[in-house]
């Protein structure tokens, strides 16, 4: 099975943390990329800049507008994610408790619609 494990973070937490701290978030992704990898792949992941660099789009009756700046205002922002493939949703869970306690993650099974075969 294929999951997108998504990442939510509390903005200004990364800059206000300390080397430890630091150290203890690039711990717990590496238990992560290990537990994957040893049950499954590892397809693609990525930080992602903060949410104040986001331009939206939003479709209206006058056609597209473009925004800068996130769709909503949010406490947690998505901050990354993991693109995996594990065997099914009970190991992708037990991966995603490895990561930060801080984050808030959500994990979510791919699909595939037929005619559409995107990347």
């Amino acid at each position: 099975m294929r999951y997108v494990v998504l990442i939510a973070y509390e903005p200004g937490e990364w800059d206000a943390a300390d080397e430890q701290q630091r150290q203890e978030v690039f711990d717990a992704h590496h238990a992560f990329e290990r537990f994957v990898d040893e049950r499954g792949h590892r397809l693609e992941s990525a930080a992602l800049a903060d949410a104040d660099t986001a331009t939206t789009i939003r479709h209206g009756a006058d056609g597209p507008v473009v925004t800068d700046g996130p769709f909503a205002e949010l406490t947690e922002q998505l901050g990354g994610y993991y693109d995996v493939e594990l065997p099914d949703l009970d190991t992708a869970i037990a991966a995603a408790k490895l990561l930060p306690r801080s984050y808030t993650v959500e994990v979510r099974p791919t699909v595939r619609i037929e005619g559409y075969e995107g990347l």
